[in-house]
Parts: structure tokens; sequence; C-alpha cells
């Protein structure tokens, strides 16, 4: 009997397993050999709670239909074959050796491409392998892995493309070794895996895509990761649109920049407030430490923070350190002394949306209300995320921001930006 805890082994349906039997014959066709197993990762939409993971915070998303397919076998040789459907991904192969005995801050300097492209695409990938390996037993480790891909994810959607990428390496490199990983470790270790790509980023789109159930949403929780089912209204219709607007996250420093202002923030306030600032990592740290709600974290944030822009010089100066020491802390290397940080919109739309996620997760529950009612308030909270991303977080574009007006237009009761814009 399969535990709630393992990622369950699936029946094919009648679509899945024609994908499935194109997919071999991609896979026979390159190795001249058959698979021996299949993993299928499904892609997540964030229904709220957009870039506070990160920041320790509660999220709300679910998995969706879109996924990505891998079969997989063992190697005769000691390196590891890549093939994807798709023709624009080239075949890689390297070394298993390689992938093993690389270190992180020399796969994040090779990984990270010019702006217009990103990281090559194998090379989440080899995060997801390298992520495996840390936590298996060396001589559990097959000599190498034969892998075909194919997904049907958008990529530069926001739909997690890449972590269903390193998340399925993860689970197929525990199988093929045979180690049995709980869905809550395979989410962790899938959460740092991707991170040797060179974003800073949470744990949200490796925990849905472990963890999410059919026909749920479900509340995500971190330190300690958990998953809780949030039920929503059954005349709901989530509608997934793709403005044309790609974006790479790992392909420029916006992405880590933002993670990089809540941290600053969250040290500011920690200062402002007499609490040891270097302990101070996240936003939800200062919270805890202050003993407030995410409510009263907001008139903090405006009582303790400017509305101008930062610079190093300043932050360094109300942090009594040096810019060196602060980069070593804070994990600024990558920014400049010219670099300027807007502390206190990043910080107030952290607050703001981690109390929208317990609102919309309360309203979904809520029985005492009108399913129409439940619409209308849910769809207003998705819609001031949206705002609040596009003025306070400044991720959104102008195609993203007409999209969402256009919708609103048509009747839809809430738009909003998903993924890392």
């Amino acid at each position: 009997m399969e535990s709630e805890e393992q990622v369950p082994i699936l029946q094919p349906d009648e679509k899945l397993s024609k994908r499935l039997n194109i997919l071999i014959e991609q896979f026979r066709s390159t190795y001249n050999v058959m698979p021996s197993f299949f993993v299928r990762v499904p892609g997540r939409v964030n229904l709220i709670g957009e870039h506070i993971d990160y920041c320790g915070y509660a999220v709300c998303p679910m998995a969706i239909k879109r996924d990505i397919l891998v079969a997989v076998a063992v190697s005769k040789d000691s390196d590891i074959h890549l093939t994807n459907m798709d023709p624009k991904y080239k075949y890689f192969q390297c070394s298993m050796k390689d992938v093993r005995e690389i270190n992180s801050h020399i796969l994040r300097s090779v990984c990270i491409r010019d702006a217009s492209s990103g990281p090559d695409w194998y090379k989440y990938f080899l995060c997801g392998v390298k992520g495996a390996l840390e936590v298996i037993p060396e001589e559990c480790v097959p000599s190498g892995i034969l892998a075909a891909i194919w997904g049907n994810i958008p990529p530069n959607s926001g739909l997690s493309s890449s972590s269903a990428l390193v998340s399925a390496a993860v689970l197929l490199t525990a199988h093929i070794s045979q180690h049995q990983l709980s869905k809550r470790r395979l989410a962790t270790i899938s959460a740092s895996a991707e991170r040797y790509i060179g974003t800073q980023g949470g744990g949200m789109d490796q925990a849905i895509v472990f963890l999410g159930k059919a026909g749920s949403a479900m509340l995500i929780e971190f330190n300690p990761l958990r998953g809780t089912d949030v039920t929503l209204p059954e005349t709901a219709v989530f509608v997934i649109a793709q403005s044309l607007a790609y974006h790479n996250k790992a392909s420029t420093t916006d992405y880590n920049l933002r993670v990089a202002e809540c941290r600053l923030a969250a040290q500011m306030i920690a200062r402002k407030r007499n609490k040891a600032w270097e302990r101070v990592q996240r936003l939800i740290d200062v919270q805890e430490s202050l003993g407030v709600t995410v409510d009263e974290m907001v008139s903090v944030v405006i009582t303790d923070l400017h509305e101008e822009p930062y610079t190093l010089n300043e932050i360094s100066k109300t942090l009594d350190t040096t810019n060196e020491k602060l980069r070593e802390i804070s994990l600024l290397q990558s920014f400049s002394d010219a670099q300027t940080f807007k502390l206190r919109q990043r910080a107030l739309h952290v607050y703001q949306e981690a109390a929208r996620v317990v609102k919309f997760c309360r309203i979904s529950e809520e029985t005492a209300i009108t399913e129409d009612e439940k619409l209308r308030q849910l769809g207003n909270l998705m819609s001031n995320s949206h705002i609040s991303l596009s003025k306070l977080y400044e991720c959104s574009h102008p195609n993203v921001d007409w999209l969402v007006d256009k919708a609103m237009a048509c009747g839809a009761l809430g738009a909003r930006l998903t993924g890392a814009g």
C-alpha cells in the first residue's frame, strides 16, 4: 500500500499513454534501448502569495495538467545523456563525476548566461541531479543516466517549467538509485538544488508539484514544510493567459534584487527596533522577533523605512557596518555600490500579500456566505495582489497590466500576474 508521504505510482490514461509512446520512440531512437521508468512532474499556477515564499510566508498555488515527462534508464557508461523532444533544446552529455564534484559557486558562475537567453536548459536538470547526489549515498548511485525529456509547460510564462525540470531530475535520480525519499524531502531538496542556477528563490514551486492534489489548491507553509488542502468554490473557473512578455528570472539580477531588498528591509527594521539584525534574513524573522501580526508590521514598515530608495552606504551606516561586511552577511556580492534599494515598497508588498493569503484561504473555507460572495471576495484579493505587484514590487509588465485590465473589462472577478514577473 502506498504511503501518503511517498510519490504515487500513476496509471497513465489514454492521452498520457500516447505521449509516453512518442517519448519511448525518441528514447529508443537516441539510445537504442528501452526506458526503465518514467517520471511526470506538473507545472503550477500560484493563485495568491507572490514573492513571499522566500520571505518565509505561506502561499496558495495549485498544480496544473501541463507537465514535464522524462523517460529514464541506467547508462552503461559514466555519463549523463539528455535528449529533448523539442529540437531547439540540443542534446547534452557530461560526466556524472563532474556533476557530483562541481561546487555550487562554480555551477552558478557557469549557469548564468546573457540576459537574452538565460541558463542553458540542461543546467536545470543538472541542478536537480546535483541536489539529489548530495543526499544519496555514493554507492547507491548508478554509473550514468539516460534521459529523454518532453515538456508542455510554456517556458518563461510563470508556470514553473524550470522548477518542474529540476524537481523531475531530483525524483528520477533518487528512484534510479533506489533511494526512497518522502514528498516533503524531495520538495526541500529540489528547492535547494534550484538555487544552484543562481536565483535565491523560496520553496513554493517545488512544494506544490510534490504535495499538490487533483481538484484542490493548497496552502503551502514553511519551516516546517507542510501543505493544507484549500477547497475552492465549485463554480470557480481560473483562466491562465499568456501576455507574451517573456522573462527568464535566472537571466537577470532583477529577481535576486527583490530578494536582497526584502532581506535588507528586515535587517533595517530589526536594527531600528533594537534586535540583532545580523541574525535576520527574512521579513518573517523580524515579525516573529517583534511578536506582532502581519497587519501590525505594515505600520512598523511605514514608521521605520522611508519611501525614497536607499543606497548601500546609507544602509551600512544605519546598520553600523561596512559595505564589505554587509555584502557578506546579506549576500549582496552581485550588486555594486551604486545600486539602490526600495525597502519600504518591497516590505509593504510582502506583509500585505501575506495577509491576503490568509484571507483567501479563510474565505475559501467559509460556510456562512454564498458561493457568489466568496468568488467576489476572492477576486478582489487577487486584483489587489496584482496592484501591489505592479506598484509596490514593480515586477509586472505593460503587457501583463493590459491583459489584467482586459480580463476585468470582460467580466473577470479578479486578475493578477502569476510567477516571478
